[in-house]
């Protein structure tokens, strides 16, 4: 008799990945496989220049990437065992809970949905952003109270879409959407013409920006219309993994706030300054607690720079995208970046 077999629907295949992925996180043990693999999987996004983008030599460079560089450095002691795996907005989930890869660090926005019902977890914010939009100049537009009846291109699979759909019915305007798979796609439609405005994230559309042909014939427009909180995301169920990456993030904050750079940790050993000294793994308590390198603080700060030196060779002033700290500065120079004390 002749068997008939019922294939999967999506959603089942993509169940089942992420009870996959949860059972695996359960067992506590990413860090440990992480370790016997002898390198971290880093899921990134297929190519934002500021965030993570292969440059001219193929060399990984971005916020989220040196994110990873940062977790390796206090695994190993070697920031660069990390092996970096592009993923577009579709497929970054689905690559996250199936255990493809050990975290998600991708300009992805942290949201109750995802954070409840995906089986993932947000550990902190990298960067706070908001959407807007980035328009041609030829249109003379300078407000998004403006463009109603506009085409409006948008990446698949991100929180633009809701967030776009939101704003312009609460305005009482209509829009055209126009939907593409990457964020390159985005670009190309807006250039060749097949919509009028391409929003997104305020910090991606300098990135997108930067890509045109003629950069200088757009303008981001004043507008945020979301809060759009980025930052890495990992597999519910790992508490010890969760506290990792958290605590990582935080440790270039602190350096920071610390005034400990990547020119001057080696001097900054000589503190007397107990928070310095527990940075840095000279007092309790160290990366032990982690179950990492002791001096995972100098390894972060000595290998990829505190969070101030990222920002701004990454996405900053020092960068090609420009952009102002902003609310990303420190708690005490006016922002929203903030660490708990390593004690």
């Amino acid at each position: 008799m002749q068997m008939k077999f019922k294939a999967l629907s999506i959603a089942t295949t993509a169940a089942l990945m992420l009870m996959a992925g949860q059972a695996q996180a359960a067992s506590g043990d990413t860090l440990a496989q992480i370790k016997k693999k002898g390198e971290l999987q880093c899921g990134v996004s297929d190519g934002l220049p500021g965030f993570s983008n292969p440059n001219a030599k193929g060399v990984w460079e971005g916020i989220d990437v040196d994110l990873c560089h940062a977790l390796a450095a206090g695994i190993f002691g070697d920031a660069n065992k990390v092996k970096f795996i592009p993923l577009n907005a579709k497929e970054r989930f689905t690559a996250l809970q199936s255990g493809e890869v050990d975290v998600l660090s991708r300009n992805t926005t942290w949201t109750l949905s995802r954070d409840a019902t995906m089986g993932l977890t947000f550990t902190t914010t990298l960067y706070y952003d908001g959407q807007g939009f980035l328009v041609n100049k030829a249109l003379g537009v300078k407000s998004a109270k403006e463009l109603d009846g506009a085409s409006i291109c948008i990446q698949a699979g991100t929180t633009t879409e809701l967030n776009v759909a939101d704003y312009f019915k609460a305005n009482g305007m209509k829009f055209t959407p126009v939907v593409f798979d990457t964020s390159d796609q985005t670009v190309k439609g807006f250039e060749s013409g097949r919509c009028d405005v391409l929003t997104s994230d305020q910090s991606q559309l300098y990135a997108l920006k930067i890509k045109l042909a003629k950069p200088d014939a757009a303008q981001v427009l004043p507008e945020v219309i979301s809060k759009e909180p980025l930052g890495p995301a990992v597999r519910q169920g790992d508490e010890q993994w969760s506290t990792l990456v958290k605590w990582t993030l935080f440790a270039m904050v602190s350096a920071e706030e610390l005034g400990v750079t990547s020119k001057n940790v080696d001097e900054m050993k000589a503190s007397k300054n107990p928070d310095v000294r527990r940075l840095l793994g000279l007092e309790e308590p160290s990366g032990k607690v982690l179950g990492i390198q002791p001096d995972w603080g100098y390894q972060i700060v000595k290998q990829v720079g505190n969070y101030g030196e990222v920002f701004e060779r990454t996405v900053g002033k020092g960068s090609a995208l420009g952009i102002d700290r902003g609310v990303n500065a420190l708690w005490n120079q006016g922002g929203f970046m903030y660490a708990p004390p390593i004690r």
